[in-house]
């Protein structure tokens, strides 16, 4: 396992790299700075809207099980977002985006109105999408791009037995359980199984980090700015075509 971060998609022009080493730069200050610490594995109960999300989780769970009738037409996750083609590849990873990098997925929202109106109640939001893994799928270990953002994950289908269906981030390793969040920092290394026979299924969430002042401007800053990259571009582009045909299906079907 690598020493030094491995990102989704390693820096190749010379740009790249100098924008590589400035985010380096403003990830130092953001873990310094932050909040709530810089733990690899936070405590929920720091983020008082987590319980309240999870009170109501068999509304989220309500609206995805009518998706989940429709799974093998839900796109894999490197159809959406093709930088993450180097840890997934194959058709085992499911995504319904609701929400990707502060650009709704209106189309989506519709068919999800419930979770919609739950994650729209989080500070920060940047990121909202179920996470669906089919038995037997692995994610090798990666670091995620960025340490302004945090992520959520509330388990809404866990299948038996739990605990073969974990995440590994840092030195921790955690089961999911339905109706209940966690929160984590994926920046640190981290790596998933579903060693079980049934789907696994989470509400999958990025938000922006709390960082003291004035700190936040520079996290601001730089997610503001990441929204015009290629990669985030790309992947928005490929989420309108993919919901423009899903739901013409859709919509069809009913006329």
């Amino acid at each position: 396992m690598e020493s030094e971060k491995q990102r989704l998609k390693t820096p190749t022009s010379t740009f790249d790299k100098m924008f590589t080493g400035f985010l380096s730069w403003v990830e130092k200050r953001i873990a310094k700075h932050s909040v709530h610490g810089n733990p690899p594995v936070y405590d929920p109960a720091e983020f008082p809207w987590v319980g309240k999300i999870d009170k109501q989780w068999h509304l989220v769970r309500a609206e995805l099980d009518s998706l989940l009738e429709r799974r093998e037409e839900l796109p894999n996750f490197h159809d959406i977002s093709p930088d993450v083609s180097s840890i997934t590849n194959d058709n085992n990873w499911k995504t319904f985006f609701l929400l990707g990098y502060g650009v709704n997925c209106e189309e989506n929202q519709k068919v999800c109105p419930e979770t919609t109106r739950l994650i729209k109640t989080i500070p920060g939001i940047k990121t909202a999408m179920f996470s669906i893994l089919s038995p037997g799928k692995h994610i090798p270990h990666h670091t995620g791009p960025y340490n302004g953002v945090l992520r959520y994950h509330l388990g809404l289908v866990v299948p038996e037995p739990k605990e073969q269906c974990r995440i590994r981030v840092d030195d921790q390793y955690i089961v999911w359980e339905e109706g209940k969040g966690i929160v984590f920092d994926d920046c640190f290394d981290h790596e998933v199984w579903n060693d079980t026979d049934g789907v696994r299924v989470v509400l999958f969430v990025d938000f922006v980090r709390p960082v003291k002042f004035p700190f936040n401007l520079l996290n601001w800053l730089v997610l503001s700015s990441a929204a015009f990259t290629p990669y985030i571009r790309e992947a928005n582009e490929n989420q309108k075509k993919w919901e423009k045909q899903f739901h013409g299906k859709e919509k069809a079907s009913v006329s």
